[in-house]
Order: C-alpha cells, then sequence, then structure tokens
C-alpha cells in the first residue's frame, strides 16, 4: 500500500515543551508549576448561571458573531475600563479561546511573504501562525533582563513587506507589561508603515503595583488598525472551556468574521450566556488585579528561602527565575532535572525562542492554590 506523503507546513514543529512538562510532572507526580491554568476552580456563580442557561435550553447553535448580550457586555465593560465606545454588532466577535482569535486575526491578513513582526520570548503560537498562513517571521529579542522593547530596533527590521507586528501584555512568559510611551511608540511607527496590529491581551486585568494595563483599546488611532485579543479562559478561572472574543474596526472585523465562519462558525452557547450574565458584576473582573498580586507576592516571599532569584513581574500569572546561583546546566535540562528529582515542574524560557536562546531562567506559574504554592517552594528549598 503507498503511503500519501504531505509536505509539512511546519516540518520543525514536534512535541511542545509544555507537552513534555506537563508529561514529566505527571510520570514524577511533581508538582506541575509549568502550564498557565489555575488549580482551583472558578466562582460557583459562574457556574450556576452556565447552568442556568442550559437548563432554559440555550443549548443550540449561537449566532456566528456571538451572543448579542455578551457582545453588549463586552462592549459595556471596554467603556468602563477604556473609556472607549465599540460597536456591539460590528467591532466584537466571540471566539473559542484567544489563541484562535490570533489564528484567525492572522489567516485573515496574511499570505505568502508577507512579514510580521513578532517580539521574543513569545507564545508558543505566533509563528506556527504566521508559517502556516505562508507569512515570515521576523523575531525581534526583548531586551533582556527586564524584556522591555528597543524600538529603534524595530525600526531598523521593518521593511517594505512588513504587514503587521504582534505584540502581547501582559506578556506571556515574562510578566512584564506595556508602558504609555511603547504604545505610542507603536502609533507611531504603524501610522508611518501602514502596519496592521495584533494585541494579545489575554491577561489584561492581571495588573500589578498599581500599574495600568495600556490596552490598544485606549489609542483611538492605533485601534483602527488593529485586532485586540482577549481570553475569558485566562482571566476567569476556566481555561477549559476556551472562550475569548477579539476586538477590531467594523471594516476589518467584517473580513476577519468571512473567515470565522469557516473556521468555527459558533461558539459554545450555554457559556455566552452565563458570560453574559456574570460580566453584569463588575467586580467580577475589577477585584482580579488584587486577586492575583497576592498570590504572586505570595510566591515570591515563600521564593525567598530558596536560591532562585526573581525577575520583575509586573503582570500576568507567570513568574521568571533566574537559577545561576545554582547551576550552569541549560535551562531545559535544569528544568527537567528539577522535575524528576525535586518534583516540581516548571518551563524554560529557551522554549519560547525560536533559536532557543538561554538566559538561564525558568517559568513558573502563580496561579495556584496557596498550599500548592508552599509545597512547591518547600521543595525548591531543597535544591
Amino acid at each position: 500500500m503507498t503511503t500519501y506523503h504531505i509536505n509539512s507546513k511546519l516540518p520543525s514543529t514536534g512535541t511542545t515543551i509544555f507537552s513534555v512538562m506537563s508529561a514529566l510532572a505527571a510520570e514524577h507526580k511533581a508538582i506541575n508549576l509549568s502550564q498557565g491554568f489555575p488549580d482551583f476552580d472558578c466562582s460557583l456563580e459562574l457556574k450556576d448561571m452556565v447552568n442556568a442557561a442550559m437548563q432554559r435550553g440555550n443549548n443550540q447553535y449561537a449566532p456566528m458573531p456571538g451572543l448579542p448580550q455578551l457582545r453588549e457586555a463586552i462592549a459595556g465593560k471596554v467603556q468602563r475600563l477604556y473609556s472607549t465606545s465599540i460597536n456591539p454588532d460590528t467591532e466584537v466577535t466571540v471566539t473559542p479561546g484567544g489563541t484562535y482569535a490570533i489564528f484567525t486575526a492572522i489567516a485573515t491578513c496574511i499570505g505568502p511573504g508577507d512579514e510580521v513582526i513578532v517580539f521574543e520570548p513569545a507564545y508558543d503560537s505566533y509563528i506556527p501562525n504566521i508559517l502556516v498562513n505562508g507569512g515570515v517571521p521576523v523575531r525581534i529579542p526583548l531586551q533582556f533582563p527586564d524584556y522591555h522593547i528597543d524600538w529603534e530596533l524595530v525600526r531598523a527590521k521593518v521593511t517594505a513587506r512588513t504587514k503587521m507586528i504582534i505584540i502581547n501584555s501582559p506578556h506571556n512568559p515574562t510578566g512584564s507589561v506595556l508602558k504609555a510611551s511603547d504604545l505610542q511608540q507603536l502609533e507611531q511607527l504603524a501610522e508611518a508603515h501602514n502596519l496592521l496590529v495584533i494585541s494579545d491581551e489575554v491577561y489584561e486585568h492581571l495588573v500589578y503595583d498599581g500599574a495600568q494595563h495600556e490596552s490598544v483599546l485606549r489609542y483611538p488611532n492605533l485601534l483602527q488598525r488593529s485586532f485586540v485579543t482577549f481570553s475569558f479562559g485566562k482571566v476567569f478561572h476556566v481555561t477549559g472551556w476556551k472562550m475569548g472574543y477579539c476586538i477590531a474596526p467594523a471594516h476589518l472585523m467584517s473580513e476577519y468574521r468571512k473567515v470565522h465562519q469557516y473556521l468555527c462558525f459558533s461558539v459554545n452557547t450555554p457559556m455566552q450566556h452565563g458570560l453574559a450574565d456574570y460580566l453584569q458584576f463588575p467586580e467580577h473582573y475589577l477585584t482580579l488585579p488584587d486577586f492575583f498580586q497576592k498570590k504572586r507576592d505570595y510566591f515570591l516571599d515563600l521564593m525567598k528561602e530558596t536560591r532562585f532569584t526573581p525577575l520583575p513581574c509586573t503582570g500576568s500569572y507567570f513568574q521568571l527565575m533566574q537559577y545561576h546561583g545554582i547551576s550552569d546546566e541549560s535551562d531545559k535540562d535544569f528544568a527537567i532535572r528539577v522535575t524528576k528529582e525535586f518534583g516540581v515542574a516548571t518551563i524554560p524560557v529557551s522554549a519560547f525562542y525560536q533559536d532557543g536562546k538561554d538566559d538561564k531562567v525558568i517559568r513558573f506559574c502563580f496561579a495556584k492554590r496557596r498550599a500548592t504554592l508552599e509545597q512547591a517552594a518547600e521543595r525548591l528549598r531543597r535544591i
């Protein structure tokens, strides 16, 4: 029998480090601080709202852009947080997760030969999304150790083929956040070179120490050329629901929906009803910065008794740690050894670079119960 050969669109892609570390964690019964999901449950109120929607019979297809009441609730949240008016009918689309929202934006706009600027370390879906659609990723390193953007370097990388730039704030994996000056630089650059923008803001509420989340939604001129993506799963502790949304101006969203309708068409109906009801109470998202900052601070306090050195974390639910005072191993080898020998799984930050750049830094997820963090820290103190 002849085996049909497929020319892979992602020939260099194998098993992700997230799958590797989670499998190791399971094998060695390690505490899993590697993948970005909580080990605590979501709000009982939110579950009750979804269940009530199911019991009311809201179990069939939702409209392609999303339930009108959910899109209206999203528009209300945007107005409250960013003093920006968006049209829920033409500028919001509900998606099955934030990663999907990003892929759809890339698929809508990027074709063969189009260059897309990506900052590394980068969330692992960006570059494969670009490659699958025939685009050319242009990788620019964030500046270690605070992972800021060197805008002069960005300007030097822009060519006549540059079509898009992807930003992520709060940032995964580094925990850094963009400042107003960054958004102003981006706005000037995008206008000067007629660039599209994807702004990955899935951790929008997880900003600490009194800082303000500098959303693209605060910048009207920038918003007119942007797709802004969000995740209900990340902020409401329901990553398994795969619920997110995209905001873009009507002229971009109309093209986005043309692609979306053939990738997914309709998103989970009862969850949409439940989330629409849940968003009627702003405290559900306004209290998130304090909730997660307490977890960050508690984890950092526990880690003071270890030999790890923390890097600044001003957003997301990830804390980077240097281990240069412990070992000269590669970050991948070190992370694997810590999982096997000490029972705590982390992610090596080199996994977020295409070339494996290794600054001897590993990533911990602190979106965990206090008992989980305490147990992990007790094991890490033995290193």
